[in-house]
């Protein structure tokens, strides 16, 4: 259906069969703290799994997040060895604690794969334990998770920020100190809390994190936070996200197979394009493809 070349900067590949996800190998039938049941993506995601769902689509590059695995640098490794095979994925986000003793270890490690482009360590924090996905509130104030942090710039890697709109504040002031260090925020920043209080704390944590100009923003994961997707749910965040960070600084991203939970890949994406149909052909080639190849370097 699509015949634009899109550049997918977010999604995820897991092997069941040979590595270890803990959140997703729980026993019964595990719930994630905002996504409901897992049960449908309980199962191993390979590359050709995800060329199937998205063969309707144009994708020529491609960025990994970090899929949580207990092993998280052997699960970097078989996904560099997938990329000198396949030519995919294009690039790799991997996982690390930044507040950890041996974290410019890992980091130096990582620096030795040739597809790592970026950091992540999702840092979702809420007082209502159910929805945290992290037993820590500090670590965006805390001296040696800053202290971590200041080493990606180092190593050029960029982070993919993940959390609440209540932690924004504290995260824009992390991406002011670091200007050196490109941010990424993912899932749309995550409007979990839809009465006004919880869209106005959004909108201005947003507003905060979009006035670094280091920072940039991945529309995607609006099912895990509305549990539905239509286009008439998930349009206010897109078009409000667009509006405050601008056309530069956005990409839409699939989250996939999270997302997959919610809706299609061709769902999804024909969403993105209904959502964005009467901006230029440039402007929307931005946030499909130049974005996310420029930040990843792809």
């Amino acid at each position: 259906m699509a015949i634009k070349a899109i550049i997918d900067p977010h999604h995820h590949l897991w092997d069941l069969e040979n590595y270890s996800y803990p959140w997703l190998c729980q026993p019964g039938e595990p719930v994630a703290p905002i996504a409901g049941s897992l049960k449908p993506i309980m199962t191993s995601y390979s590359l050709d799994d995800y060329k199937e769902d998205a063969k309707h689509w144009n994708i020529v590059k491609d960025v990994h997040l970090d899929a949580l695995s207990a092993d998280i640098q052997a699960e970097t490794r078989w996904l560099q060895k997938m990329k000198d095979e396949t030519g995919f994925p294009t690039a790799i986000v991997a996982h690390a604690d930044l507040e950890a003793d041996d974290v410019e270890e890992l980091l130096t490690t990582y620096a030795k794969s040739k597809a790592v482009r970026g950091i992540r360590q999702i840092l979702n924090w809420h007082p209502n334990s159910e929805l945290s996905f992290v037993e820590r509130n500090d670590l965006l104030t805390d001296p040696k998770w800053l202290q971590g942090f200041g080493l990606l710039e180092k190593y050029a890697f960029s982070f993919d920020l993940q959390l609440y709109p209540h932690q924004m504040l504290d995260a824009a002031k992390v991406a002011r100190n670091h200007q050196g260090t490109t941010i990424v925020l993912n899932h749309t920043g995550m409007p979990l809390d839809r009465d006004d209080a919880g869209i106005k704390m959004w909108r201005e944590g947003m507003q905060a994190l979009a006035a670094n100009p280091n920072v940039n923003a991945k529309i995607s994961g609006l099912g895990m936070v509305g549990l539905e997707w239509t286009t008439l749910s998930v349009r206010p965040f897109v078009l409000e996200t667009i509006d405050i960070f601008g056309v530069d600084r956005c990409m839409f991203a699939s989250n996939f197979p999270v997302d997959k939970i919610y809706a299609s890949f061709d769902q999804i994406y024909e969403t993105f394009f209904e959502l964005v149909k009467d901006l230029s052909e440039t402007d929307q080639k931005k946030m499909f493809h130049d974005n996310a190849r420029r930040v990843y370097r792809l």
